[in-house]
């Protein structure tokens, strides 16, 4: 599965990552990020973790340069996918991409039996709470003090009932936002 958007004159791509991306994707996580993963997680995650998705979006800008410019990785555990972190290039948000990727890796892990969703989110990040409150993402618990960096409380987000409706109304993009509305992308790591 492989989605195609506009953003302005640049055309983005939600596609499964490669290992050519690691490094791009690297990169992306120390920008986004206070606390980013070691460069080994990545690794990890690709080649050795069975259980993991990862999936990226990547910019084919005006005069043929393409680059990668958002990713998410999700775990999966049991029947839940645990979202563990989504990211996308500043100049780059607000335009949808965490949205489809999210929708992506949501897509992918309901067809491999996840049947809940979860997360972290910062206290503070609110945009990110909007975008997961927007994929029927609920406040379920609270990590006091989890973020080590500013000992920020994480919040608990919870999806449950990801059944064949739920695929369905992520298919039919029925997440997506009406005009007029806000499109603010995550830049927080869940």
């Amino acid at each position: 599965m492989s989605v195609q958007l506009r953003a302005d004159d640049t055309t983005i791509l939600i596609r499964r990552m490669q290992a050519a991306d690691l490094e791009q994707v690297q990169a992306l996580d120390k920008i986004s990020f206070t606390m980013p993963w070691p460069e080994s997680a990545y690794r990890y995650e690709f080649f050795e973790n069975q259980r993991s998705l990862l999936w990226v979006a990547e910019a084919f800008e005006p005069g043929g340069s393409q680059r990668v410019v958002g990713m998410v990785v999700v775990w999966l555990i049991v029947d839940e996918a645990h979202i563990a972190t989504i990211a996308v290039y500043p100049d780059y948000r607000g335009q949808g991409i965490a949205q489809e990727l999210l929708s992506a890796a949501l897509v992918e892990s309901i067809e491999k039996g996840m049947r809940n969703a979860t997360l972290e989110v910062r206290a503070h990040n609110l945009a990110a709470q909007r975008l997961y409150r927007r994929f029927r993402f609920k406040l379920s618990g609270v990590r006091p003090r989890y973020y080590r960096d500013n000992f920020e409380d994480a919040l608990i987000m919870t999806a449950h009932g990801l059944d064949e409706n739920y695929l369905k109304w992520l298919k039919d993009g029925g997440w997506k936002v009406k005009i007029g509305q806000s499109n603010q992308d995550a830049g927080e790591r869940p």
